[in-house]
């Protein structure tokens, strides 16, 4: 179109997020495999090769404080189309402070806490949470529930819902006829922290554990692991395995070999995990909390009042009595018409795009 300012290709994205995380990980290999120009700068050390922002204060609430004039020096050297920050209540309070109304585009992607859980603790990261979405030109949520909540704290000035979702490629494993293990294998693939209530999940189990009904396949890392261990060993508790941290590849093909996908989370947003299990063919078991209705649903899973270990034993008891052929089929299919994960970052790559020629044209 005459007259049109296209950003240049590759769009430039510079990225700020927490680099000791999985989904920054994917998120940032996915966008340079589509042919973005990605700087992730993060406070805190990873894996993944990234510019390393200087801690500086004495507690964590104040290092994006001192972070500042650091982004601003990035921003200015990088020169990006965009920036993206994950989790509204820290990077994207920084960027917030950091770009103010002069600098690029701001992309805000919300991860669930920030939103749900962080906003509780006080009026300050609640006063947080509002400024990372206003000075946010774009919101991408996992969830409509997510967005919704988002929503009662500061109206975006524009939104998407865009699940994570899972690769292409691992589709493979779904086996829709596969048979029913003996005993059950059972996975809870959410580390241990309090929040997902993994404790409740091993004292609800112990029955069918010890009577050789079942196996609990769980990580072996989380800030709650040497208490779930400790408790593992005064319940006397048999057919229980951990698992390390693992490349992606082993650990899809691992998590294809259960028969359940179990949660007890009290807070969660279109968790991933439930998604990849939906995409395998495993029957998806989680407690009844909002946030994951969009995905889970009497047609596709079951449901199971939080807290309730009478009525998880129960659900787990009536799997062998289910068409889980028709249930299986349902989640793979949903799973594929919505949460492949190469398409659902197009989706966002191609907001950002509309985001940076927008602010071309304004600046």
């Amino acid at each position: 179109m005459a007259g049109e300012i296209v950003v240049s290709a590759p769009l430039r994205i510079l990225v700020l997020a927490d680099a000791r995380s999985f989904h920054t990980e994917r998120f940032v290999a996915q966008l340079r495999i589509q042919g973005c120009s990605v700087l992730l700068a993060s406070l805190e050390p990873g894996e993944i090769e990234c510019h390393q922002i200087t801690r500086r204060g004495p507690m964590s609430s104040l290092h994006y404080l001192f972070a500042i004039g650091q982004v601003r020096k990035l921003i200015k050297e990088f020169a990006p189309d965009i920036v993206n920050a994950h989790f509204a209540t820290g990077y994207g309070f920084l960027t917030s402070l950091a770009v103010g109304k002069i600098g690029p585009p701001i992309v805000l992607n919300l991860w669930g806490s920030d939103v749900l859980v962080v906003p509780q603790k006080s009026a300050l990261h609640r006063t947080k949470l509002s400024m990372a979405i206003n000075s946010a030109n774009l919101v991408c949520a996992d969830s409509g529930y997510l967005l919704d909540q988002a929503r009662q704290y500061r109206e975006p000035h524009q939104a998407a819902v865009i699940p994570w979702g899972i690769e292409r490629e691992y589709l493979a494993l779904y086996r829709p006829e596969c048979s029913i293990g003996v005993p059950l294998r059972i996975i809870v693939p959410r580390h241990h922290e309090s929040v997902y209530n993994n404790e409740f999940i091993l004292r609800a189990l112990v029955p069918l554990l010890k009577d050789g009904i079942a196996t609990l396949t769980i990580p072996d890392w989380g800030r709650g692991i040497a208490s779930f261990r400790k408790l593992a060993t005064d319940l006397d508790c048999k057919g229980v395995s951990f698992y390390s941290r693992m490349k992606r590849p082993e650990f899809l093909r691992m998590m294809s070999e259960h028969d359940i996908y179990l949660s007890a989370a009290s807070t969660d947003s279109s968790p991933v995990s439930l998604i990849e299990a939906m995409a395998l063919g495993l029957m998806p078991i989680a407690a009844d909390i909002p946030g994951i209705a969009e995905w889970l649903t009497p047609q596709n899973g079951l449901l199971y009042p939080p807290g309730d270990e009478s009525r998880l034993r129960e659900c787990i008891g009536t799997i062998r009595e289910i068409d889980l052929s028709a249930l299986r089929r349902e989640s793979h299919e949903r799973v594929r018409r919505h949460a492949i994960f190469e398409e659902n970052i197009a989706w966002q790559i191609a907001l950002m795009k509309k985001c940076a020629e927008k602010g071309s044209q304004q600046s």
